[in-house]
């Protein structure tokens, strides 16, 4: 028997929701959604710690999304930058061969 399909953290989320509300037990949970007990129990767990890390951490600083977009801004511009420097070698180079270029009078 193989393993039933991953549930959505988006649905988990919603579910561990309801439990906590108290609209339904961890029971009427797993039933509902055909898993076990423990599987609702360590998501509410997961929950719950998630949010205590998120309030721990407040709106100080940048979140990792951002880190990550910021860490690959740096990448792209210093790419650029390597970039517009090989160009300006290779025009350079292509000048003392061939004369100067119309362009660069």
């Amino acid at each position: 028997m193989g393993r039933p399909p991953s549930i959505p953290a988006e649905k988990k989320s919603r579910i561990v929701l309801s439990v906590l509300a108290g609209e339904m037990t961890i029971a009427e949970a797993a039933r509902r959604e055909k898993v076990s007990e423990q599987s609702i129990s360590r998501w509410k767990a997961e929950f719950l710690e998630a949010g205590k890390a998120a309030l721990a951490a407040g709106r100080s600083g940048p979140s990792s999304r951002e880190e990550q977009l910021e860490a690959e801004v740096a990448d792209l511009t210093q790419a650029l930058g390597e970039a517009a420097v090989e160009i300006r070698v290779w025009k350079k180079s292509a000048e003392g061969r061939l004369g100067p270029s119309q362009t660069s009078r």
